[in-house]
Parts: C-alpha cells; structure tokens; sequence
C-alpha cells in the first residue's frame, strides 16, 4: 500500500494489516515445508516474515505478538542452520503460532493473548525437549486449541440467474415470459458476471482508439490532395515555359502515381472508417447486454416489504398500506441489494413515526387507513425514488426543542431556522424525537444509518414534509455502480473525474473577486460567499503555473456544505465505466475508483465526500494555502524529499507519518530492489533504509548507492532491528552515515537524526 492509501489508517490497524498479509506467507510456506522440509527459499520467506512481524508488533506495543513471531523465528532460523529438522510437530505448532498471530492482531479478540503461555511452552518443548520443565510435556505434544483465525474471502461466489427481461417477465418464476413458453436459464457467479462487465467496457474503450489513426488518415488524404493541386498549379507553369518532352514525362508519371496513391488512400480510410463504426457498434452492444445482465426489476428489492409494513403497523393498532409504482424500473443488482436496508429502514420509520393511530386520524379529517407511496423513476442516469406517507408530518415546535435539550445550537439560532434547516438534524447520529425506546424507534440508530448507507451507493437523500400531511423523503442513487457520469478535470496535468451528482455548477472566477475572510479565501456567487480550495493541494498534486487572470472553479456539494475547487482546466463531460480499485489497496483517501478515457488513459474518480472531510480537517489544522490571484498555487519552499526503504508495512508508516507530520515529502519502497528503482529515477535528500529484506538487501542497496556516481553524496541512514556493534559497523561501513536501532526506536529519535542529517523539511 502507498503511504496515501494509508493515511488515516491506525499503526494498530496497519499492524493487523500487515499480520494478515504475513500469516499467508507463513502458512503457504510452512505446508510447502511440510512437504519438503529443506526448502531453503520456503524457510527464508518464513523466518523473514517472523522477523517482520516481530518488529512491527514491537513498534506497535503488542508484546503477545513479539514473543510468539520470537520464538517462531527461532525456530526458522534454527532449520536454516541445520541445527532443527522440521519434523510434523514442528509444522503444527507453527501453523497454530500463526494463526495465533492473526487472533493477536484482530482487534477485538482477547483469546489470542490468552493462549500464548501454552504455545510458547510447547514450542520451549519442541526447540529443547531436555529442558527440564519438558519433562511434563510429551515429547510430541498435541496442538494447543487454539481457534484458527477468522478469515474473509477475498471474493464472494454469489450465484446470478441470467434471466429474460421484458414487461412479460416475473422475476418470480425464472425461465418464463408471458405466453411464449420457457426459455433455459443459466447460473453463473457474479464475479465472473463482473469480469464479462469489465471486459466489455475496455474492448468500448480500445475501439475509441481508432478515431485518432483515422484522424491522421484524413489528414493523410488532405495533405495528399494539397500536394496533388501544387503539382497540377506546376505543371500548367512548365507547359508554356518550353520545358523539354522528358521533364513533362516524369512529371505526368508523377501524377499518375499520385492519383493512384490518393485512391488507395481513399478506399482505405472509407474502410477504417466503416471498420471503426463498426467496432465501436459491436462493442457498444456487448456492454449493454452484459450490463443488461446484472439489471434487475426494482421489485426484487421490494420481496416481503409489504407484508412488513402491513404486519408492524397492526402490531403498533394501526393500518397502513404500502402502495408501489415502477416496480418494473429497471436497477443494478449491486445497488438493488445496497438499497434493501435504508428502504426497510425507512418504511419502518414512515409506519412507526409517520403514520397516526386510526382514532386521531379519523379525529384530522383522515380515512382510517394510512397509505405509503414508494415511487421508483429513471432520471439521467439515476434511479429516483420517492417515499411519502400521509401521517402527521414533523412536529417542528417537537424538533426544535429537541435540539436545544441536546445543546446541538442555541434557542435563538434555532428559533430564526427554516424549515429545511431544522429537518437536517434528523439525518444526525443518535438524533430522535422518541422519548422511549421500543422494538421500532427511539435506539439512536435512525436517519444517519440511511443516509450513510445512501452515501456509499454515491447517492443523496432529502426529506421534506408538510405539517399534518406527512413526510416525504427523496432518494437519487445511481442505476449502476458500473458508470458514473463525471466532468473530468485536469490537476497537476493528470485527469480526475467528479461524479455529476455532485457538482453544482462550473465558474471562471476572476482573480479579484477572489476575497479573504477570516484567513480563509472565498468568493461570492449568487449572494453567499463559497470557500475556494485548490484541488492541487486536496490531491496532492504539482501546482502548475500560469498566467491566467481567472480560475476555472468547480462548485462541489455535499448537503448544505458548498466549496468551490480550483482546477487547471475542464476537459468535459463523461459516461465512465467505473473499475474498482484492487480491495488490497484499502481506502484511498479522496478517490472512490478508476476509469479509461476514450484514448485509453486512466482517470481517478473523485470521492466528494472524503474531499470535504480532507478540506475541514485542513482547515482545522490551519494547513490549507492560498491560491494566488494570478491563477496559480502559491508557490513555497520546496520540501526535501525522503525515502523510507522498509519491508515492514508498519514501519514504513509509522516513519512517513512521523516525517510527514514534520513537513517532509516522503516517498516509500517496500525493498531494496523497489529502493534503487526509485533512486534511479526521482531525487532525493535522504535515505532511510532496513537491513534485512528480500531481493535486495539493505547493504546491497547502501553499497550501490555509493558506487554511483549521482548518488553518492546522499545522506543514508539504516534503520534495522539488529542492534549489535558489529551489526552498526557493517551499516556503517557499507557506507551509512547514521545507524539508529529500531529496539530504542522512538519518535524524537528518527526525527533528531534527520535533522542532523539534512535540516528542516523546507530547503
């Protein structure tokens, strides 16, 4: 993982990150032990990922860890040097010391800690079956009952019936449409439904790479007609100026060939031409079907709704009917599944909070019966849903007192709210207006929940009510998590994509309406004032400069936060094809996925939401810069620039978050070889680097570091476990200038030596 993609993650959770990573190493390798218990390679990749997550459970404090990965490295180490055959008690034990390692790193799990006095004895007994507290242990002692750690698949197998679409068709009864008789239904998984989603969108993509080639033989054919009328223009010239017969041959021979040339070109560009429509039709209608196959009827969410709301309202004295309209409204089944719960959620809300009880609705003017609408629309690419009911509506006197009693604004700031604005307390963690708990309500688990969830399918929700009326919410999620529309932007010279839902607008901003408030830049528009960020800084990119007297300005909303987003250029509107980012990658702070360009350029998708979070915490910290009016970032002092070579992921880390808090820029590498390819390739002020890793180890890689003759006056110091003299003179003499010990490793350490070595983070 990049340390980007790692920035908000915990050392406790990068800890039990890494252990996920290293007990797999462990567990292939030892089974390959079992088999072959020499295996010099197998052995080497086992004791190195003990020796890693000894050290990082080390930095980490996780003292259950580091004396299971101890002895277990003693164990490796031993079989390295032919002191231990691996005999099939050894392998027990050590599968059960890896999983064992797993429970100590998943968070939560106090049972782990707990079984680690028994596997270090019976480990003691196994690497020293003569110690004398072995003799109440049998020589071949069974395996400690340890629970094996709790894994998760990487990929849900979920079955996907491919079924007939069409209005004649039940979703109900697979196989059937109308009258026409059974047609054959397949089941297939739907990762490999996916994959055919995602091949169909890249062989879209790879046949809009052909326009730029018929482009140029256009361009070809033109030039070549140009060329054609010049020889023709020469020609006339030397007719009626007594050239000679031979002079008048070749250039009539030139012709000729010219004139075959240009059919030539002509019949092929009128056939690349049909080729490309062609491809790009076909391709066009592979991705629709297969699109088509994961799109479900929206009433395959609505399966036992009805029922719900008929039998909850009876079971709170009410009747409450459930009416639906564009059930037949075709939606992902990602999203169809991701929509089940805020749906549940909210028709239980509508019927328990919403609807009245008969008696004071007969008393309001109102049948009886209460009646839910659950409306389902496509609208520009977005599934629109519509849930009303004809209850009473919001107490707004209710809510606004609610909101004083928990001290969430003032009386006289929420006496002078609108409506709107009080509404919006609703959607806030543990806000409800039921003053006591039921099976239904007042559980401070309520509107936020439904609004989180609607969030992650890249949607929004509204509510709005009208007194004695009933509720209204208003849901905008997109049809498929396959395609996105964005505009795509242009920062740092590199495209990102912002999801159309939402952008506002877009502005060309004159540098002086550009205004300061409070430290703060803004600028008004439509009589408010909207903060100006740039997204350089937000995505970490290179300002780029120039001379510009106005800023293309991206207006981004999230509910009632408005900020306007300074970007270089807007390059336009879109239809993405989403591709997922690699699981394994986590949670990349500001960016949601991927996407292909039609010229086969990758562009990130923005996530606005995260966006914002990492404006407000900016802003908290003080850290946001200003924009200068000219157009262009303001340019300050170039931060120096480290690399942390390391194959602990959490040491990696923990050094870039210790540097990077400092002010320094740092670039990470997870081994020597990863190293010396950055080294070749960017320029740095400082190398720190471990010993022992695989491919190249860390005086392998100091030593070629010295060899070169760029390289050679860079500051490198060696972070290692090994803390012996002899250990700090090899470091040393490979050529380091400074070797600190991660056993002493702390925080004003690392950084003390750093300064010492290149200064503060500004040149």
């Amino acid at each position: 993982m990049t340390p980007e993609q790692m920035r908000d993650a915990s050392l406790l959770e990068l800890f039990s990150l890494e252990a996920e990573a290293q007990t797999q190493v462990l567990s292939s390798g030892l089974m390959a032990l079992e088999r072959n218990p020499t295996q010099a390679d197998q052995l080497e990749a086992c004791m190195r990922a003990a020796h890693s997550l000894k050290g990082a459970a080390r930095i980490v404090g996780v003292d259950a860890g580091v004396s299971v990965a101890h002895v277990m490295e003693d164990c490796l180490v031993a079989a390295q040097e032919g002191r231990l055959r691996l005999r099939p008690e050894h392998i027990d034990a050590l599968l059960l010391g890896t999983d064992l390692l797993m429970r100590i790193a998943t968070p939560g799990d106090v049972a782990g800690e707990a079984a680690v006095p028994g596997f270090l004895v019976q480990m003691a007994a196994l690497l020293d079956p003569n110690a004398a507290f072995a003799a109440a242990i049998p020589t071949q002692a069974a395996p400690l009952p340890v629970e094996p750690a709790p894994t998760t698949p990487l990929v849900e197998q979920a079955a996907v019936v491919l079924e007939p679409q069409g209005e004649g068709a039940d979703p109900r009864k697979p196989g059937k449409r109308g009258a026409e008789g059974s047609e054959r239904v397949l089941r297939v998984t739907a990762d490999r439904l996916n994959s055919l989603l995602d091949l169909s969108s890249k062989s879209l993509v790879e046949t809009q790479r052909l326009k730029p080639y018929l482009a140029s033989l256009q361009r070809l054919k033109r030039m070549h007609g140009q060329g054609m009328r010049a020889l023709d223009g020469l020609k006339s010239q030397l007719e009626g100026s007594g050239q000679s017969l031979e002079v008048l041959d070749a250039l009539a021979q030139t012709q000729r060939l010219l004139g075959e040339t240009q059919q030539i070109l002509q019949q092929q560009a009128a056939e690349l031409d049909e080729f490309g429509w062609q491809a790009s039709q076909r391709a066009q209608n592979l991705y629709d079907t297969a699109l088509a196959c994961r799109m479900r009827p929206f009433a395959d969410v609505l399966a036992g709704q009805s029922r719900m709301v008929r039998d909850l309202g009876r079971s709170l004295g009410k009747q409450v009917q459930l009416q639906i309209e564009g059930d037949k409204t075709q939606v992902d089944r990602d999203v169809l599944e991701k929509l089940e719960a805020p749906l549940t959620h909210l028709l239980r809300n509508a019927v328990d909070h919403g609807i009245e009880l008969p008696e004071r609705r007969l008393l309001a003017g109102k049948p009886g019966d209460g009646v839910i609408r659950l409306r389902a629309s496509h609208q520009a690419g977005l599934l629109i849903l519509e849930l009303n009911d004809d209850g009473a509506g919001i107490d707004l006197e209710r809510l606004r007192r609610s909101i004083v009693q928990r001290a969430l604004s003032p009386a006289e700031t929420v006496a002078q709210m609108s409506e709107a604005e009080l509404l919006t307390f609703l959607f806030l963690p543990g806000f409800s207006l039921r003053d006591t708990v039921t099976e239904v309500s007042g559980r401070g688990v309520g509107l936020d929940a439904v609004q989180h969830m609607v969030r992650e399918l890249r949607g929004s929700i509204e509510l709005s009510q009208v007194a004695g009326q009933g509720c209204c919410f208003h849901l905008q999620v997109p049809l498929t998590l396959s395609v996105v529309r964005s505009l795509v932007v242009e920062v740092g010279s590199e495209a990102y994509a912002f999801p159309l839902a939402h952008i506002e607008r877009t502005l060309d901003v004159p540098a002086e309406a550009i205004v300061q408030i409070e430290g703060r830049q803004h600028f008004w528009h439509e009589q408010r004032h909207i903060g100006l960020v740039s997204a350089n800084q937000l995505l970490n990119r290179p300002a780029v400069q120039g001379e510009e007297s106005s800023l293309r300005v991206v207006v981004i909303r999230e509910r009632d936060q408005l900020y306007g987003v300074a970007v270089e250029r807007l390059i336009g509107e879109r239809v993405l094809v989403v591709m997922p980012l690699d699981p394994r990658l986590g949670k990349i702070q500001d960016i949601s996925a991927g996407a292909l360009l039609d010229d086969g350029s990758v562009v990130l998708i923005v996530d606005v939401e995260d966006l914002l979070r990492s404006v407000e915490k900016l802003l908290s910290t003080g850290r946001l810069e200003r924009i200068e009016r000219g157009g262009a970032a303001l340019k300050g002092q170039a931060r120096k620039r480290v690399l942390v070579v390391d194959d602990s992921l959490t040491v990696r880390e923990l050094q870039r978050k210790l540097l990077g808090n400092r002010g320094y820029d740092v670039a990470v590498a997870v081994d020597g070889m990863d190293g010396w390819n950055a080294l070749r390739g960017e320029d740095f002020d400082l190398l720190i680097t471990d010993i022992d890793m695989p491919r190249m180890d860390g005086i392998e890689l100091v030593t070629l570091v010295r060899r070169d003759q760029r390289l050679q006056s860079l500051p490198v110091m060696v972070v290692s476990y090994k803390d012996r003299e002899e250990d700090r003179r090899r470091g040393l003499d490979a050529g380091a200038d400074y070797y600190l010990a991660k056993a002493s490793f702390h925080d004003d350490a690392l950084l003390d030596a750093v300064v010492e070595l290149i200064g503060g983070a500004q040149g």
